[in-house]
């Protein structure tokens, strides 16, 4: 019989073990719909034809994960499940949504109802950011100190996992030669399926987590202030629409004038104008509407936030750590199908398979050099890594495909996805993907944990919504610069402009090194 220490290690472990799978799974139904509105939702545009630019604006879709702050602390303020808990409940809930709503999506044509198509993928958008906001607080909230490093890195293996089967798989299992020549609608409701089975295991296997107390505040002044801010939101939105369109004319039109561009491309960049000119003026209002309305948890989430030692700065460097990844991700799915040509198969094979299978093994090595280097000198080497890794794409681009020879994949049926026939890979394509993809899975290991070590576990939902919707600014908001752009300069020059905006967050990361040591355990200092 164990002695009652060695018992109590034992739970111990079991405990830690638990928690660390728990988070692996969570990781898994984040990712789902991640890739679902992006990386998979291009691929279903490209092969209907749609054309680069107008893909790079229906990246727009993925706004609510930049704005998930704003609701957020109503998950932190109220159960909406109490027998479940303040975060069991909501997780449940939006799990079962994002099954309702990616059933819907599956059942519209991009080519013949693109506004409707449009509209139900933001749907789809904002209730998987609502799903992160509950996942993430929770992680945030359940896992020790100790496990942060470890356990951030376990999140990217479910999310990258999940990633494989709506993104590489999805694309196999829609070549109409190699696959099963499934239809999208085929597939989103295959991943509607997913996201029903991940409620069931919230449901049924998620730990309970110990009462903190949560953020106190009036539940009416938080109701009334997130209504203000949806208000001052559309506010912002209408006039943006009325007045933002003849604005961004007169201001673009001395550049404009003396252009070559053609028409249509003209009229991406008013756009674009129209779009920032928005932004700047919406979020000030919403701001000032939150203050008028006390909408109390939001602000005194954002307040215990920014009395934190280094606070604005960190804010910069979320934004731009990952921005040079963010460029070079944000059209790569049509720049491998439309530009360069490979066959769907092959791009699922290699950049949804391969790579995803290789970003998860850069997390796994990110997250156990971290327990050696540390936080701030792993942000830093795996950030030069991911900089250098953007090489590899504007030497594809430049040089083309079939530089490096290549290896073929043999025909297989494994039930859930098959190759009818051999699938020949391109070596620099897997050359490019698997740098790019060991590096990026270093660098979002060391990062997730950065953003956990920010948080108040009060404010947890928002305070890591807010964290993680400026390290999403990136990934959203670049789509349509980055469609105006490949379009304009070519794809070479885009991959140098995508390695060029790596380096801004390396120079801060170097200036800021004392309060990135201060977050860090004693141990590592």
């Amino acid at each position: 019989m164990p002695t009652l220490p060695a018992a109590t290690a034992a739970r111990t472990r079991a405990a830690s073990a638990r928690r660390l799978f728990v988070v692996t799974v969570l990781g898994f139904a984040s990712g789902l719909p991640l890739a679902l509105t992006g990386q998979a939702l291009q691929a279903w545009l490209s092969m209907d034809g749609i054309d680069i630019a107008t893909i790079g604006f229906l990246s727009l879709v993925g706004l609510p994960y930049t704005f998930k702050f704003l609701w957020a602390p109503l998950m932190d303020r109220f159960e909406l499940l109490p027998q479940l808990g303040r975060r069991r409940g909501w997780l449940v809930a939006t799990q079962l949504a994002l099954a309702l709503t990616l059933w819907a999506l599956a059942a519209t044509s991009p080519q013949h109802s693109l506004q409707v198509f449009a509209l139900l993928a933001v749907a789809v958008a904002f209730v998987s950011a609502s799903q992160d906001v509950v996942i993430d607080a929770y992680r945030t909230d359940l896992l020790h100190a100790s496990e942060r490093g470890l356990g951030s890195s376990l999140n990217v293996l479910g999310y990258r996992l999940a990633m494989i089967v709506s993104g590489g798989i999805a694309l196999i299992w829609t070549d109409p030669t190699q696959g099963g020549g499934w239809t999208w609608g085929e597939v989103y409701r295959v991943m509607a399926w997913l996201m029903a089975g991940s409620a069931v295991f919230s449901l049924l296997a998620l730990p309970p987590l110990a009462p903190t107390g949560g953020a106190r505040s009036v539940a009416r002044h938080d109701v009334v202030g997130f209504l203000a801010v949806l208000a001052a939101v559309a506010l912002g939105y209408a006039l943006t629409q009325r007045f933002g369109g003849a604005i961004a004319r007169v201001l673009l039109s001395p550049w404009l004038e003396h252009s070559t561009l053609p028409a249509a491309l003209r009229a991406r960049w008013v756009d674009l104008a129209t779009l920032l000119l928005g932004i700047a003026f919406t979020l000030p209002l919403a701001a000032w509407a939150a203050r008028k309305a006390r909408f109390e948890t939001l602000l005194s989430g954002l307040a215990n936030y920014f009395a934190q030692p280094g606070a604005t700065g960190f804010l910069v460097f979320i934004v731009l750590y990952k921005l040079g990844d963010a460029f070079a991700g944000s059209l790569m799915t049509p720049f491998l199908l439309q530009a360069m040509t490979y066959s769907p198969a092959e791009v699922g094979v290699v950049n949804k398979i391969i790579g995803l299978w290789l970003t998860i093994g850069g997390a796994l090595l990110g997250g156990a050099l971290m327990l050696k280097l540390g936080l701030w000198r792993a942000l830093l080497a795996f950030g030069v890594l991911q900089m250098v890794s953007n090489v590899g794409f504007w030497w594809l681009a430049s040089a083309g495909k079939g530089q490096l020879g290549g290896l073929t994949i043999p025909a297989f049926d494994i039930g859930i996805v098959q190759l009818a026939h051999d699938t020949p890979v391109d070596g620099g394509l897997l050359l490019a993907i698997a740098a790019e993809n060991i590096a990026s899975g270093m660098g979002t290991a060391a990062f997730v944990a950065f953003l956990m070590a920010l948080c108040n576990q009060r404010f947890t939902a928002t305070q890591f919504a807010m964290l993680s919707a400026f390290a999403s600014v990136g990934r959203v908001w670049v789509g349509p610069l980055a469609g105006v752009l490949a379009e304009a300069i070519g794809w070479p020059t885009f991959f140098v402009v995508s390695t060029v905006l790596a380096a801004p967050a390396l120079l801060m990361l170097w200036w800021m090194r004392a309060p990135m040591r201060a977050l860090e355990p004693e141990r590592l200092k």
